[in-house]
């Protein structure tokens, strides 16, 4: 008995001196890892988490080039800029195959997608998409406002009742394939056949006195390279082909942008500018302004 209880003294001595010396070498390592691990530690608790919300991208790059793919998109998209009260719910609801791309313009914490600025009306937003989403356009794109229908809301949309989906929902896109750009107004007033004259100079028509800086700069031109007349029929909503998009480079919209980032003319001028270019920017003649039935019949079927 007696060696037994000194055998089990020796036992628990050894285990204290083993655990203590232990804790001395524990505290040592310890010191020496312990910034390298508490780093470590840190920069993984500040990482932020992958978002399971797809509206809200984790990163910059993601955000700018995000677009809404529901599971019944095709490759197709229709982009629309809106501001702050404007219902853009049609979109989802009622184009369910096409992909969306919604600019928020002037309320920086709703949505996903954002101007670099409020201006230039729908130009801006229009831009933004050509250039984030340049590397990965869908084959065909449409771009149109925020208003579903009525008149006088929706007075340029070229359909029954006004109505924007009746509008994107009839376009044969096998036109704008083979065409690369089509207007989604066919009604000529106003636009055509003159909107645009450089030579005219009338205080009131501030889009044509602008016209030839901006022509110059956009298109890296010359003066004399100005056409006389530019029209097409209004309002900035259209129909255009990845392979169009991209017979200008990604630079031409960068640069298009910047113009109207720095020029000093008002929102509304600015995008009056665009709204007759958008047809130069995309292939056709200066002067484009197909006949009432042949684009109803071509681009919307309506023969």
């Amino acid at each position: 008995m007696l060696n037994f209880r000194l055998f089990y003294r020796y036992i628990v001595v050894v285990a204290v001196v083993l655990l203590t010396l232990g804790a001395f070498y524990w505290k040592h390592e310890v010191s020496t890892i312990s910034g390298d691990w508490y780093d470590h530690f840190e920069e993984f608790i500040r990482k932020p988490w992958p978002s399971s919300n797809l509206t809200n991208p984790t990163s910059p790059t993601e955000q700018q080039s995000w677009i809404f793919k529901g599971p019944d998109a095709q490759d197709k998209a229709v982009i629309v800029p809106k501001i702050h009260g404007e219902d853009v719910s049609w979109v989802s609801d009622q184009l369910q195959d096409w992909q969306h791309a919604i600019y928020f313009m002037d309320v920086e914490n709703e949505g996903t997608l954002h101007p670099p600025k409020n201006k230039g009306h729908e130009a801006m937003a229009y831009l933004t998409f050509l250039i984030d989403h340049y590397d990965n356009l869908p084959s065909s794109m449409v771009f149109v406002h925020a208003h579903l229908d009525g008149y006088p809301r929706a007075w340029h949309t070229d359909s029954r009742g006004y109505n924007q989906v009746r509008s994107i929902r009839s376009l044969r896109l096998e036109y704008v394939q083979e065409h690369g750009y089509a207007n989604m107004r066919c009604i000529s007033d106003p636009g055509c056949p003159a909107e645009i004259q450089i030579n005219r100079h009338e205080d009131e028509r501030t889009a044509e006195r602008a016209f030839v800086g901006a022509w110059t700069y956009m298109f890296q031109s010359n003066v004399s390279d100005v056409p006389e007349t530019i029209a097409q029929p209004c309002c900035s909503q259209f129909a255009v082909s990845k392979a169009q998009v991209l017979k200008r480079s990604r630079e031409d919209y960068l640069r298009y942008r910047q113009w109207l980032l720095d020029t000093e003319l008002d929102d509304a001028t600015s995008g009056r500018v665009f709204e007759y270019l958008w047809h130069v920017i995309f292939g056709k003649d200066p002067v484009y302004c197909p006949p009432l039935n042949e684009c109803r019949c071509q681009q919307f079927g309506r023969c």
